[in-house]
């Protein structure tokens, strides 16, 4: 997402280093990386490092960020949301898997894609046109990342949003009012649903550690 606040620390760094070591014992062509976790618990910044610090093992990793994949438009999800009911709609029906599926199919066959981009200074969606053939692997960072079917890697970060609340304050989430609690609540469900597929966990601590 353009304009996006990266808060990169050390144990970003050192988790994203545990994560690389095991992509590189692991890994195969068009390789898939999906990180979740719920909201502020350090999704694109572990996407970010573990991104970059695949350079330096000369493979190019793109990472592909799903909140850019809302259906309804960010000036008008609120509303769509207290009108149908947010414990009704928030979770995975809000996303649009078919671009998402699309785009992966795009990138294992080596082609030109575009994705959207939402801008968060202006909240518009722009559209992003990537050749994907230098590109070696993705890495798809979001709440429910790791339900994405092609994924070889998931990626689970077990943070909750009662222990992230002042990341995303920082970061310029939406104010914590009444919406928004209900909001990360029922992404709370939605999101610790999926822990059981992870392949790794990323503990309370940003250690690194197998899931199964």
């Amino acid at each position: 997402m353009l304009g996006d606040v990266l808060l990169i620390t050390d144990k970003h760094r050192e988790a994203g280093a545990k994560i690389i070591d095991h992509i590189l014992a692991n890994r195969r062509e068009k390789y898939i990386v999906a990180i979740s976790g719920e909201s502020g618990s350090g999704k694109s910044e572990l996407t970010h490092v573990v991104a970059k610090g695949l350079r330096q093992h000369g493979l190019m990793a793109k990472p592909i960020h799903i909140d850019n994949y809302y259906r309804i438009h960010p000036l008008e999800r609120t509303a769509w949301r207290q009108s149908h009911g947010i414990e009704n709609v928030v979770g995975y029906g809000e996303y649009d898997w078919d671009t998402i599926h699309q785009n992966i199919r795009d990138f294992k066959a080596g082609g030109t894609s575009t994705m959207p981009c939402v801008d968060l200074v202006t909240e518009q969606i722009d559209q992003l046109t990537t050749d994907f053939r230098s590109i070696d692997m993705i890495i798809i960072d979001g709440l429910y990342a790791i339900r994405t079917e092609e994924a070889d890697l998931r990626v689970f970060i077990e943070l909750t949003y009662h222990e992230t609340k002042k990341a995303q304050v920082v970061r310029g989430k939406e104010p914590q009012n009444e919406y928004r609690m209900r909001v990360l609540e029922q992404e709370h469900k939605m999101v610790q649903a999926l822990k059981p597929t992870a392949d790794l966990l990323v503990t309370m601590e940003f250690d690194v550690i197998p899931a199964r």
